[in-house]
């Protein structure tokens, strides 16, 4: 199978379990926010999801990604060496999460009452379960990543997100309340953990002969790799995490819950880039061992100018559409959302292009680079979301995200660039295209608009905004119709 093929068949197995996955997610958030929950019991919700997500980075450290990346490496230089990386690696994950899964059982509600959450307590003992399944659930879905078979990550995407809706839907509906959709998310985490486990076992680990011994140092190296990227994780969990957190300390739950629902969107947008993303980092990393550094640099590059065409007029749209969205969608009680998920637009832009970008440094080996940015800008989006919160509520939060995550995407960009040589000016030839399409696709969505009256017609507005879109692609030469049919073929 060729590249192409390759990561066409990839992204459409990533794209289409990713699909699934969100579906389901958002018929989760659709029926949490429109049956069951105010926006306080949801923004409660979200912050214990948030507070133990805190505490998983603990629990794996960066070993997921280090695993990947050299499973990746000795698949194609070394391949008895592949089973060593995978008992070594389950071994210290196993070791972390016991660690850590019994230190939030025995010290989570002493911790949680100190720094003024008590509202947490009830959460410990599910917390301890959550930050379990939730590792090795992370670290099966990096290890196929790893393989290059993309699709057994999707598999497990769909399996956590189907297992959360019917669990959380399930507990919910038999009046165990917020406690019990938290129940509901972790036992959809346990299933996704068994399923991985099982896959991963059979599929991988009985298919390739062990060498006597692992090559010297291999733990070591192991050790060493994730340490840059659990600096990223942790300062990815700081962006993302805490600032739900501090949201909902500072605001309140209600303030948390709109945030949530604002962020649940722009991930929502952000999902088909995350899908290429997805397969084409080890596919980078691949082409840059085998010594094919054009052929990458050419990868990424025409990647980049797809997600630009694709996510400008989008982020441009999804501002217009932003009120009767989350009125008609979401319903009134949520309508505060509004100037949060108009803010996030500009995050759905930056994130789409980090998708493509961030994990490909992982497997080109530019770990600790990407860390020192993501360690900065983690902590000036720390200190802006203290600066704004407290004025502009969840909005500035949103403001604060889109500001350093800006920020810490374009470094990315420009270290991928120093390290593959990209045509930034070809990209930007791409950029201004993208740019004139969104004024074609804007002005017909805007005379639209006064005649959105439910979600029906919600959906014919954004039907029609994507229809301008491609024939303004199209037409301008930008997106060639017989490369997308060959694509998708």
């Amino acid at each position: 199978m060729t590249l192409a093929d390759r990561l066409a068949s990839g992204t459409k197995a990533v794209f289409g379990g990713n699909l699934i996955g969100m579906l389901a997610q958002g018929g989760l958030v659709l029926v949490l926010t429109r049956v069951f929950m105010t926006p306080d019991e949801y923004g409660e919700l979200n912050v214990a999801l948030s507070a133990f997500g805190v505490v998983v980075i603990l629990a794996t450290l960066g070993l997921p990604k280090s695993a990947a990346r050299y499973v990746t490496e000795f698949a194609e230089r070394d391949p008895g060496q592949v089973p060593h990386v995978l008992r070594l690696s389950v071994g210290y994950l196993a070791a972390l999460v016991a660690v850590v899964a019994g230190t939030t059982l025995l010290f989570g509600g002493p911790v949680a009452r100190l720094v003024g959450t008590p509202s947490l307590v009830p959460f410990v003992g599910l917390g301890a379960a959550w930050v379990a399944a939730r590792a090795f659930t992370s670290y099966f879905g990096a290890l196929f990543q790893g393989f290059n078979r993309v699709q057994y990550s999707a598999t497990l995407r769909v399996v956590t997100r189907a297992g959360q809706f019917v669990f959380v839907v399930a507990f919910v509906a038999l009046g165990f309340g917020v406690l019990g959709a938290f129940a509901g998310y972790v036992a959809g985490l346990l299933v996704a953990a068994g399923v991985g486990g099982f896959v991963a076992y059979t599929k991988f680990y009985t298919d390739y002969e062990a060498a006597t011994e692992p090559v010297a140092g291999l733990s070591r190296r192991l050790l060493e790799y994730s340490v840059p990227l659990t600096a990223t994780r942790g300062a990815n969990v700081l962006d993302k995490k805490v600032d739900t957190l501090l949201v909902g300390a500072i605001t309140g739950l209600s303030g948390a819950g709109f945030y949530t629902v604002a962020k649940q969107v722009s991930n929502f947008a952000s999902m088909p880039a995350a899908s290429f993303g997805f397969t084409l980092s080890p596919a980078l990393g691949e082409q840059a061992n085998r010594e094919n550094g054009e052929r990458a640099a050419r990868l990424y590059e025409q990647s980049l100018s797809y997600v630009l065409l694709a996510y400008i007029p989008a982020s441009v749209g999804l501002v217009l559409v932003a009120e009767p969205m989350v009125r008609y969608v979401f319903g009134t009680d949520y309508i505060g959302a509004v100037p949060v998920v108009q803010v996030f637009a500009g995050f759905v832009l930056v994130n789409a292009v980090n998708k493509i970008t961030t994990d490909a440094l992982d497997y080109l080996g530019r770990a600790r680079a990407r860390a020192v940015v993501k360690a900065a800008t983690a902590v000036a989006n720390l200190l802006l979301n203290l600066v704004l919160i407290p004025v502009y509520g969840a909005t500035g939060a949103a403001a604060a995200t889109v500001a350093t995550y800006t920020t810490y995407t374009l470094a990315n960009v420009y270290i991928i660039h120093s390290e593959l040589g990209v045509h930034l000016r070809r990209v930007g030839r791409r950029v201004g295209v993208a740019c004139l399409v969104s004024v074609g696709m804007a002005s017909a969505v805007v005379l639209a608009l006064p005649y959105v009256s439910g979600v029906v017609t919600l959906l014919a507005t954004v039907g029609l905004g994507a229809g301008i879109w491609a024939v303004l692609a199209v037409a301008s030469g930008a997106v060639d119709p017989d490369a997308v049919r060959r694509f998708v073929a």
